[in-house]
């Protein structure tokens, strides 16, 4: 911004002043600088009040500090004050090119007594008709870092003053080594904050590898708070119940904390309990004799005894019917299991982790869940965060999905950076699940090698019209975004409220009562329907059906 008239007379107002007068306005701008590099290092601020008050308070007017520009490989005029942008702008210098080249190449203090007659004095940031007419004087001298000339500092002055010129120098050199000071400690705090931040990208690779090894990706502080309880409670042979939105990956999390622990070289035994007919239980869970039932040739282990010194994880303990609530918690009492149609105890060595989506504290509340179970299994709980807690890990989950089905097709699909950063901001309500599945329909759907932002759209747009859509509707929604040459539709994922309890109830009566046929009708999983049922709470309203 360039000076008024009346600011660039201000101090010559003064001229008849006393030298008592000079030395309080120095000592005045002198406090006034270190009292703004107290208040923090802003360089620019600091700068360029620097200028301003040696324009007002003393009469250097047109100040400038000219530093080196690496992009250009050139000094530039970096601060200034009483210049114009444009001016400021036209001041590109090269070492020895003119006074303030000069001044640089040499590291030295030059006073130009009067402009107009030094014909080294290019003019080149300040059109000499801009000035006044009367002999203007230039003033330049370098500012040193760590013992080196980084650049200068420079100002006009009135040269036919009473103030002498050695007042001017000797406040010109304090005020350079203030900005020297400046300068310098802004190169510290660079180099540390790139040294921190070098830092913290070694301490990301070193949390992603960490991560990785148990097949986790990501490095939001929700998910390795997760994974820290994790191992820490890896060693012991305590159970674990692991809580979390559907999709939070708690599978993955059973298999990490099988992995952290002395049990890694046995068995790791997955039960899905949503998915296992109630009639099947028992003989799943423990394990039958030979006659125990029609068709049971030959005596089976149940699954805590094939996972014998290794891990059990019973994924949605919510779906456990009472029945075998009690069974289950007389095993975990006692350590043994007694097969179906058998009479002898067996002892049983395995780790339980527990996994539910529910609240197993309503559940208990509402009578649904025994209560000396849950506090049996809820001796170390470990939280899951969803996606929409980690969302600086999706571009990482979508890069790994985009991979794997990549490689899983022979496809080459690839993400722009704006399509991940579309991504990122989607909410996912399926968490990693839902992603994992958006991710494999776009690989096998798309057309395009490399997917934009755009064309997610009527990808993005089918997949949130979902829950309200039927089966029938979902499936052609889907045939529509497959290209012309043909491919497989996939099913997408669907919200907990996609179906009415009517809906639910006419399917089920329609299949006689079986669950497993009512949800194929519908286009769900067993497993879906399940959690739409009770969601509905049917079971309480008109009896439990058949499986």
């Amino acid at each position: 911004m360039a000076s008024s008239p009346a600011q660039a007379k201000h101090a010559e107002q003064h001229e008849d002043e006393p030298p008592a007068y000079w030395r309080a306005q120095e000592m005045l701008l002198i406090q006034q600088i270190i009292g703004l590099i107290g208040k923090g290092l802003q360089v620019e601020h600091i700068l360029h009040e620097m200028l301003h008050l040696l324009s007002e308070m003393l009469g250097l007017n047109r100040g400038r500090i000219v530093l080196w520009d690496a992009e250009s490989a050139l000094f530039k005029i970096q601060y200034s004050y009483g210049l114009t942008a444009h001016e400021k702008a036209r001041g590109i210098y090269r070492a020895g090119e003119g006074i303030t080249g000069r001044a640089l190449a040499h590291e030295q203090l030059i006073i130009v007594q009067d402009i107009d007659q030094e014909p080294d004095f290019l003019f080149r940031a300040v059109d000499r008709a801009t000035l006044p007419q009367e002999p203007v004087a230039f003033l330049v001298i370098p500012i040193r870092v760590e013992r080196r000339t980084v650049g200068v500092l420079g100002c006009h002055r009135i040269r036919n003053r009473s103030r002498p010129f050695s007042d001017d120098i000797t406040i010109l050199r304090i005020c350079s080594t203030l900005a020297g000071q400046v300068l310098e400690l802004n190169e510290i705090l660079d180099r540390k904050t790139r040294a921190l931040e070098e830092h913290n990208q070694m301490l990301a690779r070193a949390l992603e590898t960490h991560s990785a090894r148990y097949g986790i990706i990501g490095t939001a502080p929700a998910l390795l708070k997760a994974l820290a309880e994790l191992e820490l409670v890896a060693a012991a042979n305590a159970n674990v119940l692991l809580l979390g939105e559907s999709g939070t990956g708690k599978e993955v999390f059973a298999r990490a904390l099988h992995l952290a622990s002395p049990r890694r070289d046995r068995p790791f035994i997955k039960v899905n309990c949503a998915a296992i007919p109630e009639s099947l239980f028992e003989s799943e869970l423990f394990g039958y004799e030979r006659g125990a039932f029609t068709g049971a040739s030959e005596a089976r282990a149940g699954w805590f005894e094939q996972a014998g010194g290794g891990t059990i994880l019973l994924d949605e303990i919510g779906e456990l019917p009472l029945a075998m609530q009690t069974k289950l918690l007389r095993t975990l009492q006692e350590g043994t299991v007694t097969r179906l149609g058998g009479k002898k105890e067996i002892k049983v060595d395995a780790r339980l982790v527990a996994a539910t989506n529910r609240n197993l504290e309503r559940e208990v509340a509402a009578g649904r869940f025994r209560e000396d179970l849950y506090y049996r299994i809820n001796v170390i709980p470990i939280r899951l965060p969803t996606l929409a807690e980690r969302r600086d890990d999706i571009p990482a989950l979508a890069m790994h999905f985009v991979s794997r089905f990549n490689e899983a097709n022979q496809r080459n699909v690839n993400l722009t950076t704006a399509a991940m950063a579309r991504l990122r901001e989607h909410p996912w309500p399926g968490n990693i699940r839902q992603l994992s599945n958006f991710i494999e329909r776009l690989v096998l759907l798309t057309d395009k090698p490399s997917i934009d932002a755009g064309d997610l759209a009527p990808f993005l747009s089918a997949m949130a019209h979902v829950s309200t859509q039927t089966a029938a509707q979902e499936e052609a929604a889907l045939r529509s975004l497959v290209p012309a040459r043909g491919g497989p539709a996939f099913r997408p994922y669907l919200h907990i409220d996609s179906h009415s309890a009517e809906d639910l109830r006419r399917a089920l009566a329609q299949s006689g009562g079986n669950k497993s046929r009512a949800a194929q009708s519908l286009g769900l999983t067993a497993r879906q329907f399940a959690y739409r049922w009770q969601k509905a709470e049917l079971d309480s309203e008109e009896g439990a059906p058949t499986v």
